[in-house]
């Protein structure tokens, strides 16, 4: 898993996830240039030919920028002569970065970035995840003299995916390996009081994202989206408690329970 993947946002040509490998490009505009140039990496007598994403919109340049995918993170170039545009961290309590017309290959540190274009009076967005965003192992246990113990399923214990499995896994953490997993809507009631914001939408988002992070469905290397994952959230929790993913102490970064629920 060495690259990431663009959500383009509503409206935007191809409506479904583009997965870039590293080195590779998508050009996105109003009439997105498709052919190579001398910024494309690779064989010079095989030319790589950028990804596109058709934003139709009045108010997007013709060719409005280029995001380029490294192994851990992506760049972008902000090919607008006026518009800055703004890369925001969803999670981030309003952290974000500008890329200011005309910079090129900005990198972008974020594991989940939403891209913010300004487009008359609108603004337009789309997101871009970089999964392959690894954590070095922090239990103390690595080599103090060499280089850290790359962990084999990399999670962000401060991340909201990584609050939406512990949610998930709860029931089976308390003393229960057989209970019933948590349904959707169980899991938004269940962390509302830390994340107001939460939503069906939302929670399922992290659980489709998470599918991707532990590498229960093809990673961004790969066009092909593979089968439909039956039983996404059991297979996701069933992997997380064999491995210590999640352990009982993780519980403690959920919201008290409400009195009377069951723990």
């Amino acid at each position: 898993m060495n690259s990431i993947i663009v959500v383009p946002g509503p409206g935007m040509s191809p409506a479904g996830q583009i997965r870039l490998a590293p080195g590779q490009t998508l050009r996105l505009g109003r009439e997105p240039v498709r052919h190579g140039s001398a910024r494309d990496t690779g064989d010079p007598h095989t030319p790589h030919i950028p990804h596109t994403l058709h934003v139709p919109h009045a108010g997007v340049s013709r060719s409005a920028g280029e995001i380029t995918a490294t192994a851990t993170y992506w760049s972008l170039s902000n090919f607008s002569r006026s518009a800055t545009y703004v890369v925001e961290n969803p999670e981030g309590a309003g952290e974000h970065i500008k890329i200011a017309p005309g910079r090129l290959d900005a990198p972008v540190p974020f594991e989940f970035s939403r891209l913010v274009l300004p487009a008359g009076s609108e603004l337009l967005t789309l997101d871009v995840w970089a999964p392959r965003h690894d954590y070095a192992d922090r239990d103390g246990t690595g080599e103090p003299d060499g280089e850290p113990t790359a962990l084999p399923f990399p999670l962000d214990p401060s991340s909201r995916y990584f609050l939406v499995l512990t949610a998930l896994c709860e029931p089976r953490l308390r003393g229960e390996p057989h209970a019933p997993l948590p349904t959707v809507e169980q899991v938004v009631e269940r962390l509302k009081p830390s994340w107001p914001a939460a939503n069906r939408a939302a929670v399922q988002w992290n659980i489709d994202y998470l599918a991707v992070k532990l590498r229960l469905k093809p990673g961004p290397d790969t066009v092909d989206p593979g089968p439909r994952l039956v039983g996404k959230k059991e297979t996701l929790v069933s992997l997380a408690l064999r491995f210590d993913l999640v352990r009982e102490q993780d519980l403690a970064a959920l919201p008290a329970a409400p009195t009377g629920t069951a723990r």
